[in-house]
């Protein structure tokens, strides 16, 4: 990917962002996180140099690899993918700026664990599976509340932000945004929650005019 087609691409992606959020409020703010899960290092530079400041990969192997070859650059990175008890202390070692995927209390109490015997905190969002799809991980809506006031209570050295879903698995617009209507009323449920992440290149629209305060889109940035 050329300088030029990253550039245009970002626009494009920004002013469709930009349109979404003065809908909302001018005052509503959204965050874009760049997916590269499928793109190489050179791609990320590429967008950097662009303009984009936060990148999201979802294997901890290869954020450790893209973060090592791209040590020079103050990028945000951010674990977007289900984390692996087996890889938790490589994804602690990796040093996230935000990890969008605590899918259970039992992941929850794994991570605070090794968490303190290293001795850092972890900023984290509790993915909730608001699409009810057997596909997709996170918590059961009903009980997300529950789960991420335990998670703020008893797990000190994870640092909640908010929460984190992934919009219904279909082109039926109604059934996607009642699944992102579902998060944002769980999330303005919660006390001191900031980030709201819902939506991907192919909904990310919708998710912001249902409340969506970051985006993480991929092939739309990277194509």
């Amino acid at each position: 990917m050329d300088k030029n087609k990253a550039i245009e691409n970002l626009d494009i992606v920004i002013k469709d962002i930009e349109f979404a959020r003065l809908q909302v409020d001018e005052h509503h703010i959204v965050q874009l996180v760049a997916v590269s899960k499928y793109s190489t290092s050179q791609d990320i530079k590429v967008l950097f140099q662009a303009g984009q400041r936060a990148f999201g990969e979802n294997k901890v192997q290869d954020l450790k690899q893209k973060q090592n070859e791209l040590k020079d650059l103050p990028i945000a990175w951010h674990f977007i993918g289900t984390l692996q008890k087996n890889k938790i202390n490589n994804l602690i070692d990796c040093n996230p700026i935000l990890m969008h995927s605590l899918d259970s209390l039992d992941l929850a109490q794994e991570l605070n664990k090794k968490l303190k015997i290293k001795d850092k905190i972890m900023n984290c969002l509790l993915q909730i599976n608001s699409a009810y799809e057997d596909t997709k991980s996170g918590v059961d809506p009903k009980d997300a509340v529950e789960i991420y006031n335990t998670i703020k209570k008893e797990c000190s050295n994870i640092n909640l932000k908010g929460v984190m879903s992934i919009g219904a698995h279909t082109s039926d617009k109604t059934i996607i945004e009642k699944s992102f209507k579902t998060t944002k009323e769980i999330f303005d449920c919660l006390d001191d929650a900031s980030i709201c992440s819902m939506g991907m290149s192919g909904d990310f629209t919708t998710a912001i005019l249902n409340g969506s305060t970051m985006v993480r889109v991929g092939s739309k940035l990277f194509k």
